[in-house]
Parts: structure tokens; sequence; C-alpha cells
């Protein structure tokens, strides 16, 4: 059979119209832009937090330094974002949307951690089974009441788990092996929140996209709070950074590292 059999051919009037039956170009994005690295996410005794700075780079370039990537979800849900911020952005879109159909309901019922996490991982599983996935790994924490605290991991992919403690981005590397030894069942806030700073002046050193302004967020089951953003200390005047090693004739460049 040929392989012109079944199609149609275009209305008279229409066969001028260059484009019209040729398929569109595809529009996804290919590469992030606006791009947010670490957010750390720590279970304590009585509830959950998230921490991360306030840094959005346009490729390379620290451009947007005020920002926040946390979204509160509901009543008792936060999430934290790495990752292309306009897929941030649109994915607080669709969480409003979802809040606001959970309150029109007025059922005396609403979502928690549980079911927002799940939504997430559903929304980017889908995306990524289009080949079109929203380029963000977020970190989802919330506690309802008197429930149990939820700390959720879902990146680009779908990938979803829960955990004790998460980070994303270059964190996944450098702040994962402080949690493993400093993390405990009973951490109080106090000790949480110092970990999380630790965890990101560690990623502010050796993560050319980080910054040294963070902002905290926590869930305890009656409220959900997003701290102003302040400043964590920092460091560089080190001898061994001072030194000028490459007009010492005496050593080698390899010596430079």
């Amino acid at each position: 059979k040929s392989h012109l059999e079944g199609r149609t051919s275009p209305p008279a009037g229409l066969a001028a119209m260059p484009g019209q039956y040729s398929a569109d170009p595809k529009q996804h994005t290919l590469s992030p832009i606006v791009t947010g690295a670490t957010v750390i996410g720590i279970k304590y005794n009585g509830g959950v937090l998230i921490a991360c700075d306030t840094l959005a780079c346009y490729g390379g370039q620290k451009r947007y330094k005020d920002v926040c990537r946390m979204k509160q979800a509901g009543e008792y849900t936060l999430l934290g974002a790495s990752g292309e911020f306009s897929d941030f952005q649109y994915m607080s879109k669709m969480l409003d949307e979802l809040d606001n159909e959970d309150f029109l309901n007025e059922d005396g019922f609403r979502m928690g951690p549980h079911e927002y996490s799940s939504y997430i991982g559903r929304v980017m599983y889908n995306r990524r089974s289009k080949m079109n996935p929203l380029y963000n790994q977020f970190v989802v924490i919330g506690k309802k009441k008197d429930g149990p605290t939820q700390l959720s991991f879902v990146d680009h992919q779908g990938t979803f788990f829960n955990e004790d403690f998460v980070a994303t981005g270059f964190g996944a590397h450098l702040a994962v092996p402080l949690l493993r030894n400093e993390w405990k069942a009973d951490i109080s806030l106090e000790d949480a929140k110092q970990l999380a700073v630790k965890c990101l002046q560690l990623c502010f050193y050796r993560d050319c996209r980080a910054f040294n302004q963070i902002q905290i967020g926590t869930c305890d089951g009656e409220n959900v709070t997003i701290s102003e953003p302040f400043a964590i200390d920092h460091f560089w005047g080190h001898k061994l950074w001072l030194e000028k090693r490459l007009e010492i004739a005496t050593r080698a460049i390899a010596d430079t590292w």
C-alpha cells in the first residue's frame, strides 16, 4: 500500500498556507537557564525544616540574589526547589490551584504533606514521560497536626522517596556526609538549624552557584513558617589560600592546588 493512503488533502482554499500541515517544532525546555542550588531538608524532634539560599543564577551569573525558593502549599506543607526557577513557579501555580480546589470542597478536610508530595511526584513523572520534564529537584516537608512528620524528595524524572534528611543539587555530594554523621532522631530544632547552616556553609565554599544569604522554613504541625533571609558566616583569610604560589619560582604549578 502507498504510504500516502488514508491521508486527506487540505481544503482548496488552504492549500497555499505555508506550514499549515507540517509538524510544529518542539517547544520543550532543553536546558535550565535561571537556576537555584542546594536545598537541605532535616527532620527534628517535633517537626521538619528546609534550608536554602536566596540565589537564582542566570547561567553562570549570580543574577538574582533575593529570591525565595520555598513555597507553602496548603496549611501544613512546605516546598523547596532546586533547578529551573520558572518550572518551580509553574509548579507553585499548580499547587495554588489544587489548594483552592481543596478549600472550595468545604468538607472539613485539608490536604497534608503526604497528599501534596504524592501529587508533585505524579506531575513530575507525567512530564518526564512526555519527554518534557520540569527541571527541578524538590524537597517537600510537612506535619499535619499530630500526624507524623513528612520529608520527601522528588526529582525531574519522578524519582520519589521519603527520608529523615536530604540534600539536593551539589549538596547531595557535599552535605549528605555531614548529615549522615551528625543527624540523630531526637535532634532539637536549634541543633537542626545549626546543622543546616553548616551544610550550606560548606556548599558556599565549594559550589560556585551557592550564596551566603539563606532562609529556613519549618513545619511543626500547627504552623508553617519561612524565616527572613539572613547571612551566614564565612572566612576566606586562611594563610594557605592567600599565598601567591604562582610567583614562587621554587614550586611547580601543580603545587598551587
